[in-house]
């Protein structure tokens, strides 16, 4: 983002320079990826669909809590895609320049969220942290809301900024929640079914 918006002074929507970029980094990883140690899988035999989607992590679905975080999880995800999708667009109709450099306000805070998240986890506990997240992002969009109507940007990047609470206490927080709540025998199908669901 700093890059493409600020350095080159480019549109992320109008250039294929980030897909390039990308590009050229998926290779750089791909090739880092195989001089990694041989990590063979810990069960063996042929792979199915049920394994693949996590479908025996189903069983966890008894529990309301789990169910509950399930189908919050899921709805969480639609208003989600919208903010991934279309807050550059959002952004440029609100006369907000660099946005590929302004979204990495929230990427920095994620990573500043991230470091001090065991401090809050100490305090706050799993569904707490699940609440603070799943408020964050009500309170993003509000905040997004007022800055669209008050033709004023300092809401926009209080919104962006929260970009860290959102992500770190409602997913980060919630594939630790699984970790815990399966058993050893799920646990991958667990956080693979997690992950199909979001």
């Amino acid at each position: 983002g700093l890059t493409v918006g600020g350095l080159l002074g480019l549109r992320a929507t109008t250039t294929a320079l980030p897909f390039q970029m990308a590009a050229v980094v998926s290779v750089l990883m791909g090739l880092y990826c195989l001089t990694l140690p041989h990590t063979p899988p810990k069960q063996t035999g042929a792979v199915t669909v049920r394994d693949v989607l996590g479908l025996d992590a189903l069983q966890l679905m008894k529990e309301r809590s789990f169910a509950i975080f399930v189908a919050a999880a899921f709805l969480i995800c639609i208003p989600l895609t919208f903010y991934f999708s279309f807050t550059p667009t959002f952004l440029g109709d609100c006369n907000v320049t660099n946005i590929p450099g302004k979204m990495t306000i929230g990427q920095a805070s994620e990573i500043f969220f991230m470091l001090v998240m065991p401090l809050f986890f100490a305090r706050l506990g799993v569904k707490w942290m699940l609440m603070v997240g799943m408020f964050c992002w009500a309170a993003r969009y509000l905040l997004f809301q007022l800055g669209y109507n008050w033709a004023t940007i300092w809401p926009l990047y209080i919104g962006i900024a929260l970009h860290g609470v959102c992500y770190d206490f409602f997913f980060v927080t919630a594939y630790i929640y699984v970790d815990k709540k399966a058993p050893e025998t799920i646990r991958a199908k667990a956080q693979g079914f997690i992950a199909f669901v979001t």
